[in-house]
């Protein structure tokens, strides 16, 4: 079903009726709560519209009243809209009450008999699933967990089904709360209640497990893994499965593609996410913005960045509407839409539109989430980059430097909390060290710029292998620091010709990254003396520019998404058969 939109506007006669309610609702509000729920929510959200906040928010931290008002399904995004402004603007916390009244409720309910634990379950999932998809991962995962200890009262086959759908309910909210090691246990108890059940002859489908295990291992940037458990989620996809799974299992498996450089699968992939969320859900659905903002990443990825930048904004629009405020969902889109920006307009030195929501998305994270949060690495690096090139373009000495400390302190802060979070071996802690490597060659501070860029070369290239974008990325870095300010210049020209080597064969002749490497080999052979040389790159660069011209004057991002588009079968069956080597020629 479609989503409603927000402007909703019920009957005349029906409206007048249900103001009347709102209007006078403290004399009202029992007789409202014995409402069908269908016009008891009608009633809180004229309370929503008439800015009654504090009443609104005391009815949402009745248990009982708020699991009626969730069985009104059709209008789950209007509730969205009216949790989060009770959160924005009442001091009561009520997700954690609801949550923590949850808890209590299956403490009592323990020893009581099968049908009132099942439905604590249903109205569990229910619930845990509302907070989940509002952005509240702490107090949904309390939730679960309070059904989880309800699933193992008994064992039976039916509650390792539920048992199972618990556990990963539980993997997506520590998936989206960062809290990856505990992740990893609820992927070990999901696959044990699993076996349980294929043991006694029960059919399991496990696409929603390895899509969430395949999330979980492209976060820790462990991504051979993830692309094989993308696989094995894709092999689960039948017709019978919610559209919802599917559509995740899809967005999951597309990133997973990005990052192995499979780009034509992920293309496929994410355009068919992208239609079946819009086609069941509509467009100002949430789980439409999930897709969309994991589009922009791989637009972003195959330097279509103009492109990603749009995609990014719609996803965020969305995201605003639904939720508005100071909710996870939407820092995540504006720290997207952040750093596709800075990536646009890097060129030109534009970086205001960048730097908002760079600082919109911190600010966010911080009112929400403990200062430590995982979360705020990517922030903070985004709103770092950021201020270094503003600094680098300031004039004034002492402006420049005051941007350039706290781009420091911010990477730093970055980097504490990767390590913290993934170790020193891993791809995310090596972008802040090439990231500070940056910001030292920006504070000349020369000797500690190469030691962070070559450390960070060393830790992709073993993870990686030598000829990855994020290789390329900090080799041409490294060489840029050679060449600029270190004048090592035959040690740059190899690293230049190897990063264009590494751009050319990922992304073509037209990459954006080339630019850069052009100019400073430019550079070079004019600081040696190599005039031929000089005149040769000013000739490439000016075919680069031609070829750009070319290459990205291109519509909207999502025209092709919705024309003539296969079967999901058909998309699921095409990307399996792609793993597949060749068959033999017959002799």
């Amino acid at each position: 079903m479609a989503a409603l939109g927000l402007d909703w506007v019920p009957g005349s006669l029906y409206s007048a009726a249900v103001s009347a309610v709102a209007d006078n609702f403290g004399r009202l509000r029992a007789d409202a709560r014995s409402l069908p729920e269908n016009v008891q929510f009608d009633v809180y959200y004229e309370l929503y519209r008439q800015g009654r906040l504090c009443h609104l928010g005391g009815e949402f931290c009745e248990l009982d009243v708020f699991a009626k008002v969730l069985r009104a399904s059709d209008k789950r995004h209007l509730l969205h809209h009216c949790f989060q402004a009770v959160m924005d603007h009442v001091s009561m916390n009520v997700p954690s009450v609801l949550a923590s009244s949850f808890s209590r409720r299956c403490s009592y309910i323990a020893e009581s008999g099968a049908r009132v634990t099942e439905k604590a379950i249903q109205l569990g999932f229910v619930l845990g699933g509302f907070l989940c998809d509002a952005g509240w991962y702490g107090d949904a995962e309390k939730v679960f967990l309070s059904c989880l200890q309800l699933c193992t009262l008994q064992d039976e086959a039916v509650h390792w089904y539920r048992a199972a759908e618990c556990c990963v309910r539980l993997l997506h909210v520590r998936n989206g709360n960062c809290r990856y090691h505990l992740g990893e246990d609820a992927v070990k108890l999901a696959q044990t209640y699993m076996s349980k059940l294929a043991k006694c002859g029960h059919v399991v489908n496990r696409a929603a497990l390895y899509g969430e295990l395949c999330d979980l291992l492209f976060s820790k940037s462990h991504y051979d893994e993830a692309y094989r458990w993308s696989v094995e989620a894709m092999k689960e996809i039948t017709v019978d499965l919610p559209v919802k799974v599917v559509v995740d299992v899809l967005r999951h498996a597309s990133k997973a593609c990005v990052v192995k450089r499979e780009f034509q699968k992920a293309e496929q992939l994410i355009k068919h996410a992208v239609f079946l969320a819009r086609k069941h859900f509509g467009n100002k659905h949430p789980k439409y913005s999930d897709a969309l903002l994991d589009y922009g990443f791989y637009l972003l990825n195959v330097d279509n960045i103009c492109q990603s930048v749009a995609i990014y904004q719609i996803a965020l629009d969305i995201r605003q509407t639904v939720f508005g405020g100071k909710n996870i969902h939407v820092a995540i889109a504006h720290e997207d839409l952040a750093y596709s920006s800075y990536v646009h307009q890097y060129s030109a030195g534009k970086f205001d539109v960048a730097l908002f929501h760079a600082e919109r998305a911190i600010d966010i994270i911080t009112s929400i989430l403990p200062e430590d949060h995982l979360l705020l690495a990517s922030s903070k690096r985004v709103k770092a980059l950021i201020l270094e090139e503003i600094a680098i373009d300031c004039q004034n000495k002492e402006t420049e430097g005051r941007l350039l400390q706290e781009a420091h302190d911010l990477h730093l802060s970055s980097l504490q909390l990767a390590k913290k979070a993934f170790g020193e071996f891993n791809v995310q802690t090596a972008k802040h060290y090439g990231n500070l490597g940056r910001l030292y060659q920006s504070m000349r501070k020369f000797k500690e710029a190469e030691e962070m860029h070559v450390k960070a070369i060393h830790i992709k290239e073993e993870l990686l292998g030598q000829e990855d974008y994020e290789v390329a990325l900090s080799v041409g870095h490294l060489a840029s620091l050679y060449n600029y300010d270190m004048k090592q210049y035959e040690d740059a020209e190899q690293l230049y010709l190897r990063s264009i080597a590494i751009g050319k064969k990922l992304f073509g002749e037209g990459y954006s990254g080339l630019e850069y490497d052009y100019r400073g080999l430019i550079k070079l052979y004019d600081s040696v003396r190599n005039y031929h040389k000089v005149f040769e790159y000013h000739n490439i660069l000016t075919n680069w520019n031609q070829l750009r011209d070319r290459q990205f004057a291109v519509a909207d991002a999502l025209e092709d998404v919705n024309t003539t588009p296969l079967a999901t079968e058909e998309v699921v069956q095409s990307f399996l058969l792609s793993q597949r080597p060749m068959a033999e020629p017959p002799a």
